[in-house]
């Protein structure tokens, strides 16, 4: 068993972490089943931590009705939506436990395998993630995209990255502190996930339909992920557009070698057609160098700005209701679970103001 650091006092051996977006009618099927799921692998030690991602259907109101029946539920309020990777950051962020399964609230990736996970974990696995054999419900042009962008990704990313995975993973602490220590703000959790090492593992499920509700993810969202993605783990595409600019040299050197031997064989070179099509090929390769560099430093731009990735409102505790202090996104990782643990006792507030005081 690799997670051999003592635990704090009343540290849970495991903790849920689920980012949500308008899940109010999955939210209490995802609580039962979570909540079992949890006590077969762990007894009562556990905490489920619930994100709201700035949703507007009542799943805050979902949350902290659930927060004041059970004690294991930790509600957090974003201040607007941040996006699936920023909210589960949080999550991941402000949980305690030993061990963290993450985990979308859809149901689509079932809470009953943390208890293999877990076991899988024993056995001295750092990470324990889902692959999925089949995808139940899932469109035919859904399941396509999806295939073709983790076979792309699989060829253009430096770090190996499990194809037909999400981020549906059970993680040990010391992963988790790995991942948290990470500052760029276009995450794609599980390359990152992947990029850290250490012993990861497979275990293959079948992925079900949504159990209430409707996919948050349509095609422009997921095309815009898959970018993330693509540019967070591979400089391919820049030099893919160095390539097609030495393409496009080659091209017009032909050409002008073509115009030159026609011209000395006493030839005129016609042709409105051809020669409007060359310069809409060449204006086209420009454009599309100019477009792929422009994704790279636009990256380069928001990490410069050095915003917090995300802001929190409110966290519920049970029946505790807290404001974490705006500087609280500002703090390292390591400094943030401390003035969480100090929050959730009596004698945490003034401590608080004593530690986030610039």
């Amino acid at each position: 068993m690799n997670d051999i650091s003592p635990r704090r006092p009343e540290v849970p051996i495991v903790s849920v972490v689920a980012p949500c977006y308008n899940e109010r009618e999955v939210l209490p099927e995802f609580h039962f089943r979570a909540s079992a799921a949890a006590r077969s692998a762990c007894g009562e030690d556990y905490e489920i931590v619930l994100v709201d991602d700035g949703s507007h259907d009542g799943t805050w109101e979902v949350i902290a009705k659930l927060a004041g029946a059970d004690p294991h539920i930790v509600g957090v309020r974003l201040m607007r939506n941040h996006g699936h990777q920023a909210a589960a950051t949080a999550g991941l962020e402000l949980c305690r436990g030993h061990r963290v399964l993450l985990i979308d609230a859809d149901l689509q990736d079932p809470p009953e395998m943390l208890l293999p996970m877990m076991a899988a974990m024993d056995r001295g696995a750092d990470v324990v993630y889902g692959q999925r054999t089949r995808r139940e419900a899932e469109t035919w042009f859904k399941r396509v995209t999806a295939t073709m962008f983790y076979r792309l990704l699989a060829h253009l990313a430096t770090v190996p990255i499990p194809r037909d995975t999400g981020d549906f993973r059970l993680m040990s602490r010391r992963m988790v502190d790995a991942l948290a220590a990470m500052p760029e703000r276009q995450r794609f959790i599980r390359g990152m996930v992947s990029w850290t090492g250490g012993t990861q593992v497979a275990l293959p499920y079948e992925r079900q339909a949504r159990v209430a509700g409707s996919s948050k993810y349509p095609f422009y969202k997921m095309l815009r992920f898959a970018v993330d993605a693509i540019t967070s783990f591979s400089a391919i595409p820049l030099r893919l557009a160095s390539y097609l600019g030495l393409v496009g040299v080659a091209v017009g050197f032909c050409l002008l070698v073509m115009t030159v031997w026609i011209w000395a064989a006493g030839g005129t070179v016609t042709g409105w057609s051809s020669l409007m099509t060359v310069i809409v090929w060449f204006s086209s390769v420009q454009l599309i160098v100019l477009g792929v560099m422009g994704e790279y430093v636009g990256r380069l731009f928001q990490e410069a700005k050095g915003r917090p990735l995300f802001l929190i409102d409110t966290v519920l505790a049970g029946r505790q209701r807290h404001a974490l202090p705006m500087e609280f996104a500002t703090l390292a990782p390591e400094l943030r679970r401390e003035v969480w643990d100090t929050l959730r006792h009596p004698a945490g507030v003034s401590r608080i103001a004593n530690r986030t005081t610039p």
